[in-house]
């Protein structure tokens, strides 16, 4: 056996890793990290299995106590999964979930519990495409369908990402109006420039802690609905019994907000950053001389960890969202959000005065958390289409081409904030388009990862085909009527 620290005692008690993961009562990916960051010492068996010592589990367990502690490692051993739900929830998801609110009040609530399962369906069946081939979304297509037929989904992604890049641009120079003096154009600019940088010059490993971090500025939504003092009764009623209006305006939203919690982009985004976690992962097995000897079905089961977390972390901003902007807007007759300073009334009950400075520094942490994934998913997808060298990992000089989608798309994006729209507007509106384009790329989803041929043994559980078919006819249902109540 291979020793970390000094020789225990023979008599000392042996954990295993599952051993040591329930003693604790932590997730298994978790128990992973705490042994990879050096927080607890291991020994390696000759059979590959992992090995603590009673010292060492009672040592962590201690510091576990500390609930805050506690928290601060679990949130910092996840990866792509509530990266992925955390830009869920970027300055699109706010302003469609913001002017549902304020237009249908609770009546739009329901979506929210109904379209939890769907999400963690789609986002783990993408997640299982990039763990089992190691490939991202579209090379995994591209091995099995015609080209053209692929690269006509990459490219009306990069489109529909280019307009989702340039409508949360916009809002975040709106935002950042509220709290200084600058010129609207500047300010677009200025996150352009910045997010193109830290996209070429930060490393992923650090990337993805800031991105992480990022995520935190979301949860001001959660505190300002339980501030409001809602009747959690009739909230509740609301979430678990759906009211739907056959309405034009009601199906638009429906597709809307569909469309921006079930989004295109996070399709790639999440394939391709388990591939990136496979690369990291295998760096850090390197640098400490092991072996990394993690079978597809673990890498799995830590893999869905995160994801349901990141899942359930987009949709209790969503769900806490709309009961604030019912609470705050609709209920006192603001039923159109034509700007940012109408929608950051919404935070008002928790920032009082500050209500400005609290929103908008909401949906800038949460544009420069999306613009990155939006422009980064649409290079990934080109990228694996031309063979072109990629990774935020790679140097810009040895990954020309997937930097240089990166650019485009942002600079493309950013043009479309001096045609003078309505960045609120915009916002709404780009949803709608991702729940239009989502149906195309989710019936490929679901066909590849149940594919045998493609993913072996690994093919999706019952639950998640139920749910991932279900999104599909879910999403197809209000396309029709949305086209039917628009023409009658």
């Amino acid at each position: 056996m291979e020793t970390k620290g000094n020789k225990k005692h023979s008599a000392e008690k042996i954990f295993t890793l599952s051993e040591f993961r329930r003693e604790v009562g932590i997730p298994l990916v978790l128990a992973k990290k705490l042994i990879l960051w050096g927080e607890v010492k291991s020994a390696r068996a000759i059979d590959g299995t992992w090995q603590i010592a009673e010292a060492e589990v009672i040592k962590i367990a201690e510091v576990l106590r500390n609930p805050w502690k506690k928290s601060y490692y679990f949130f910092r051993a996840l990866g792509p999964g509530v990266i992925t739900g955390a830009s869920d929830d970027d300055p699109s998801g706010i302003g469609t979930y913001s002017s549902a609110g304020a237009k249908f009040g609770l009546g739009i609530l329901w979506m929210a519990a109904w379209m939890l399962p769907m999400m963690m369906a789609i986002q783990e069946a993408c997640a299982r495409i990039g763990i089992v081939t190691n490939r991202g979304l579209a090379g995994v297509l591209q091995k099995h369908y015609k080209k053209r037929i692929v690269a006509s989904i990459v490219f009306v992604l990069i489109v529909a990402n280019i307009i989702n890049i340039g409508a949360d641009l916009g809002a975040m120079a709106k935002s950042l109006q509220m709290l200084v003096d600058i010129n609207f154009y500047v300010a677009t600019v200025m996150f352009a420039a910045v997010v193109i940088l830290l996209e070429i010059f930060v490393g992923y490993h650090i990337y993805v802690r800031i991105l992480k971090w990022l995520a935190v500025s979301v949860l001001a939504y959660i505190v300002t609905a339980f501030m409001v003092h809602p009747d959690w009764d009739v909230i509740f009623e609301a979430a678990v019994i759906p009211r739907i209006r056959f309405t034009p305006e009601y199906i638009f939203a429906v597709i809307a907000i569909f469309g921006t919690s079930i989004t295109p982009y996070l399709f790639f985004w999440q394939t391709s950053e388990e591939v990136e976690e496979n690369k990291m992962a295998r760096k850090m097995f390197r640098s400490l001389h092991q072996k990394d000897d993690r079978t597809i079905t673990n890498r799995i089961g830590r893999m869905r960890t995160d994801v349901e977390t990141g899942m359930i972390l987009a949709n209790a901003v969503f769900f806490f969202i709309i009961v604030t902007t019912s609470q705050i807007l609709f209920q006192n007759g603001i039923f159109n959000i034509d700007s940012a300073e109408q929608a950051a009334l919404a935070l008002r009950p928790l920032a009082g005065d500050y209500a400005y400075l609290l929103f908008a520094f909401g949906i800038i942490g949460t544009g420069l958390l999306a613009v990155p994934i939006l422009a980064g998913s649409g290079a990934y997808a080109m990228s694996e289409i031309m063979k072109w060298r990629e990774g935020l990992e790679e140097k810009f000089s040895r990954a020309r081409g997937f930097y240089f989608v990166i650019i485009v798309s942002i600079l493309f994006g950013l043009a479309l904030n001096f045609f003078h729209i309505n960045p609120i507007m915009a916002l709404y509106y780009s949803a709608f388009l991702n729940g239009i384009i989502s149906l195309p790329l989710l019936v490929a989803i679901m066909v590849v990862s149940d594919d045998k041929k493609i993913m072996g043994h690994e093919t999706n559980p019952v639950w998640v085909r139920f749910f991932g078919w279900l999104s599909i006819a879910f999403i197809t249902g209000a396309i029709i009527f949305s086209g039917v109540l628009h023409f009658a």
